[in-house]
């Protein structure tokens, strides 16, 4: 396939790539059409999976959702390739771009030079485009930075092939075949009501019910010989929020743009805006809940379980409404 290519910057580091590799091919998809087409908004809180020693919260599907289903989707033939060889997995990376192909990698933050180290932290689900290589040097389009960036091969292994949870395993994908006539409307009316299906399930550890059972969670905490917890337990809702990939308000935000977007493809125009308008309020309603969380583990005399609850039970309540419309279209 022939291609092009503009670097440019996005919200998100998995939806951005996506977008960029597949617009690079001719197929313009712009970031919030990957994320909403994929059917990726979500909400878990799983106390019995730990992370750090405190329970796994997530707002969006796990990394390589958007890269599997948009696959599905649209019919896309893509290359994907784990690796246990760094050589192997070099060797072939170098193969690829000297073909002249963009190359999607997974990665750590943790091990890319050019971060500034205090925006460096161990997730090992980073996105990034490798455009070029000149010696021993990978010209990288990278969805957080404003320019094209440049990374030593050794520094990039490690990236690659960081331990932990979600361990990238010199994961690599690039498009082998993309369908022409693909019916967007048909898919966006399918992810859209599968994706309010899913955050409606009555599964009470997921989607709006999910908030719940957490909002019900922080509603009994108290600092009575427990303040360490107490302090650590918010910071990290908000660390799970804010710090892991766009934050949780972000990914209400960009699913609100792509209802919006999909509104020029023959949908019902009202119902799309109308929930539309209540992610972008449940966006909001979830950035005021994470600043109650950090001033509460600053200011324990701020503490109030019973606001904070509230306000994560209303960011659910707008997301019930919301999905409740759009499982109608």
């Amino acid at each position: 396939m022939s291609r092009t290519f503009e670097h440019s910057q996005f919200a998100h580091c998995e939806s951005g790539v996506i977008s960029t590799l597949l617009t690079s091919y001719g197929l313009k998809i712009s970031e919030p059409m990957a994320f909403g087409i994929t059917s990726s908004l979500s909400f878990v809180y799983l106390p019995v999976v730990k992370i750090s020693n405190m329970p796994l919260i997530a707002y969006r599907n796990l990394p390589k959702n958007i890269i599997r289903n948009i696959s599905k989707v649209l019919g896309i033939t893509m290359v994907k390739k784990h690796y246990k060889n760094p050589l192997e997995a070099n060797a072939d990376l170098t193969k690829f771009v000297e073909e002249n192909q963009l190359v999607g990698l997974q990665t750590s933050v943790f091990y890319l030079p050019y971060f500034p180290k205090d925006m460096r932290f161990h997730f090992n689900a980073h996105n990034l485009l490798v455009v070029g290589k000149e010696g021993s040097d990978y010209t990288i389009s990278d969805p957080v930075f404003e320019d094209l960036v440049t990374c030593d091969e050794k520094e990039l292994t490690k990236a690659r092939f960081a331990r932990g949870i979600f361990a990238p395993k010199g994961f690599l994908y690039y498009p082998q075949h993309i369908p022409e006539n693909i019916d967007l409307g048909k898919v966006i009316k399918k992810a859209i009501i599968k994706n309010a299906k899913t955050l409606l399930t009555p599964f009470p550890y997921a989607g709006v019910k999910g908030m719940r059972t957490l909002a019900k969670k922080i509603a009994k905490l108290k600092l009575d010989n427990n303040e360490r917890y107490v302090k650590n337990f918010l910071t990290h809702i908000v660390r799970m929020q804010e710090e892991i990939g766009t934050g949780g308000g972000g990914f209400r935000f960009l699913y609100a743009a792509f209802l919006q977007e999909a509104k020029g493809y023959g949908l019902d125009e009202s119902k799309l805006q109308e929930a539309s308008e209540l992610f972008v309020k449940s966006g909001n309603a979830l950035r005021e809940f994470a600043l109650l969380c950090v001033e509460s583990s600053k200011k324990t005399q701020k503490f109030s379980p019973q606001a904070i609850s509230e306000k994560l039970i209303e960011a659910s309540m707008f997301e019930e409404k919301a999905c409740k419309i759009l499982k109608t279209l």
